[in-house]
């Protein structure tokens, strides 16, 4: 989550994954000077089905990534200010005065969203700054391409922080690494020099860049929508409808079950995307209160009647028989590619799915996805009560030479034609609010959209992923959800060992801890 992935899987997550099809180390490189792009080292866009985020990243957060040697690497970093871009001249058009002729330099991820949205980003930035040069390159290794330059005092200006090697964003925050972007936040946007930059984007994005309230220390660009996926087809042809309650729920995995379809299928090799719908529907059932105290690492947060009725309900699924055989030993290509070919009705997922998956994805599947089903009417929120938040972490470093060029790099890609342009070429919306008038929808795009505004307030947004990936990521996923629903460990006992990880994370003291203020 992170989406943070954002990285729960796809990009959201930490392991290897076998079958995702994901590039080397390589990192594909081009220098650019004035507006034009010399040589770029490209080779070939990247192919849906390379999503490897969190959650997107997140991915969005959830990553497995040696946390103590990035920390003691963190901590020793030092030296490179003296280099720093003196600032260039304030103006109308150059409102976080950028050195003109300073070079910048963009590390971006290469996952399911591609470069193409970035370079195109980078082409104004040159026209509006030709005397600068700029290097862009992208790479899956952001973490063993990027530890090093930390250590050494010398990162790069702006770095899309994502992947399976995404940089633990506590750790990062923890030991100062960052720079804050309020300056970037109350700069006039790329649009509107009366409208600042803060006022152009989708609410809670802001808030998901904080940590311990302000400053603002990461840029979430990409938008996603988590819910439960499915094919509008498949279900029609069922003879049903999306349900609203758990009833219904299991008649319609009955349904599918009686026509050789099973219910669900999940990434059951890293099954922190089960949260992605599992965690909205806690919300629904119990209020946003209780995805709070979780995150608070409460004590007793996860012994709340709504966690264990939404547990139980996804027992129940295993128990009758309606999670797709062999779910548990799938990563997320191999359970979404099931997913696509009819094998099984619905999946918890990320917006991304969409890009992710278009290779193996029918013409006419009709991609939907609807808010977690709840429990019944004395659920606390209404249906269509859904997860959505920023995805795609982009951060400054706090020792980057040009930080004034990096948070200007952003500020054109939270430009609305850059907005329009990442939402037309991967299929995702962004952090700036809007940017869809004009552009054909895709299905599952436009479905997003259409559960976004079904759930106006009622939007919710568990912070798990970001500040507590081991804990999220390895003990929440892999060690407690991914047991119960592969049939190992009951509701309750995955309940107990879950709280008595979060009690254990919540004592221990080389943990940064975080709450919701």
């Amino acid at each position: 989550m992170g989406s943070h992935s954002e990285n729960s899987g796809s990009d959201h997550s930490g392991s290897d994954y076998s079958g995702s099809g994901h590039k080397g180390s390589e990192i594909n490189g081009s220098e650019i000077n004035g507006s034009e792009i010399n040589g770029s080292a490209s080779n070939g866009s990247v192919g849906v089905g390379r999503r490897d985020l969190i959650k997107r990243s997140a991915a969005l957060g959830l990553i497995s990534v040696p946390t103590m040697s990035f920390l003691s690497a963190c901590a020793s970093s030092g030296g490179g200010d003296e280099e720093k871009a003196k600032a260039g001249k304030k103006t109308a058009k150059n409102p976080l005065a950028v050195n003109e002729t300073a070079p910048m330099e963009f590390v971006l991820f290469d996952g399911g969203f591609g470069k193409a949205y970035a370079e195109d980003a980078v082409k104004i930035y040159t026209k509006d700054f030709p005397g600068a040069k700029v290097k862009f390159s992208a790479t899956q290794k952001i973490q063993t391409t990027l530890q090093p330059r930390f250590n050494q005092g010398a990162p790069p200006d702006l770095i899309d922080n994502s992947g399976a090697e995404q940089m633990d964003m506590g750790v990062l925050v923890g030991k100062n690494q960052l720079a804050d972007l309020t300056p970037l936040l109350d700069a006039a946007s790329y649009d509107d020099p009366n409208k600042k930059v803060r006022d152009t984007l989708r609410p809670g994005i802001v808030e998901m860049g904080q940590f311990d309230g302000a400053p603002v220390w990461i840029m979430y660009y990409a938008y996603t929508v988590y819910g439960v996926w499915y094919s509008q087809k498949a279900l029609d042809s069922l003879d049903a409808t999306y349900p609203e309650t758990w009833d219904q729920m299991l008649a319609v995995c009955e349904k599918a079950k009686k026509k050789g379809m099973a219910g669900w299928t999940y990434a059951g090799k890293y099954p922190y995307y089960l949260p992605f719908s599992l965690y909205p529907m806690i919300g629904k059932v119990g209020g946003r209160e209780v995805l709070d105290a979780i995150d608070n690492l409460e004590p007793n947060a996860w012994k709340h009647p709504a966690v264990k009725a939404c547990f139980d309900a996804y027992y129940e699924l295993y128990k009758k028989g309606y999670i797709l055989q062999g779910t548990p030993g799938l990563d997320h290509i191999q359970s979404q590619t099931a997913w696509a070919k009819g094998k099984a009705l619905f999946i918890p997922n990320g917006s991304w799915v969409e890009n992710e998956s278009a290779d193996v994805i029918p013409k006419d599947f009709d991609l939907a996805v609807s808010a977690p089903t709840g429990i019944d009417s004395s659920d606390k929120m209404p249906f269509g009560t859904i997860w959505a938040s920023g995805g795609e972490p982009f951060i400054v470093p706090a020792k980057a030479k040009n930080t004034a060029g990096g948070m200007e790099q952003l500020r054109i890609m939270l430009s609305e034609a850059s907005s329009k342009n990442f939402t037309a070429k991967v299929k995702s919306l962004t952090a700036y609010n809007g940017g869809t008038e004009g552009i054909t929808l895709t299905p599952g795009l436009k479905s997003g959209v259409a559960a976004l505004q079904k759930a106006g307030d009622n939007v919710v947004n568990p912070r798990m992923q970001d500040w507590y990936v081991q804990l999220q990521k390895e003990k929440i996923g892999v060690s407690g959800l991914g047991e119960m629903m592969a049939g190992r460990l009951t509701p309750a006992e995955t309940i107990k060992k879950i709280q008595g990880y979060a009690d254990a994370t919540a004592k221990d003291t080389t943990v940064k801890h975080y709450k919701h203020q």
